[in-house]
């Protein structure tokens, strides 16, 4: 059986290499390698302002994961800026919104990574807390933090036992979106993991597995491409 193909959402952003100075469509390595550990071939999805080209793009994936990065604009979500939420990336919101849309109405896998798990919230009419202490290691430095699953879910059936997590992010989850239930909170209360119950399968999580061992998330979206 051939290995299912999971497309990765990406930046894009200034980056230098070599001689050059351009804009580039940008990846932490830590993504794709980890798509490649739980069996699958990663592709990477540059925003792509076409007004079909979300649909299409998702029409030739067995599996999506929406990557983390920016702080999702807050009039994507009815809500003002906060003085701490960081500048717009207005580019990467309409399309990563566009993808998760093409995912959820075409029944594709969908797996949301950290600002991938907040989009899927706000694509189904939820809300975000702007600013959360406690939950990085410090500026650029990961953290660590305990995050554990609620019985009966997904998540659960992936990852039963309360585990230690890569975390990196001072945004979460605050109104869930339209059907969206928690499957994993941290010590502290916060949604750590959120899915949407039916056929399909949908997870976000609000960590950040690339930067770990544990691939367990990411195996469950690759087994759920042979059951679709």
């Amino acid at each position: 059986m051939s290995k299912p193909l999971i497309g990765i959402s990406t930046y894009l952003e200034p980056a230098k290499w070599g001689v050059w100075d351009l804009p580039a469509a940008l990846l932490p390595a830590g993504y794709p390698r980890l798509v490649r550990a739980a069996g699958g071939l990663a592709a990477m999805l540059p925003p792509d302002d076409g007004p079909t080209a979300a649909a299409e793009v998702v029409a030739r994936l067995d599996g999506l994961v929406v990557a983390g990065g920016a702080d999702v604009e807050p009039v994507r979500y009815g809500a003002e800026p906060s003085p701490r939420t960081g500048p717009p990336a207005r580019e990467r919101d309409t399309w990563e919104l566009a993808l998760i849309d093409a995912a959820l109405a075409s029944g594709t896998p969908l797996l949301g990574i950290c600002r991938g798990l907040q989009l899927l919230n706000v694509a189904l009419g939820g809300t975000l807390v702007q600013h959360l202490e406690g939950h990085t290691g410090g500026r650029g430095v990961f953290g660590e933090h305990t995050v554990k699953p609620v019985p009966g879910t997904l998540y659960a059936t992936l990852v039963p036992e309360a585990a230690d997590v890569p975390t990196y992010h001072h945004q979460c989850v605050d109104r869930l979106g339209s059907g969206l239930i928690p499957s994993a909170h941290a010590e502290d209360g916060t949604v750590e993991a959120a899915e949407l119950p039916g056929p399909g399968w949908v997870l976000g999580v609000q960590w950040h597995p690339e930067m770990g061992e544990d691939t367990r998330v990411v195996e469950g979206l690759v087994r759920a491409v042979s059951t679709r």
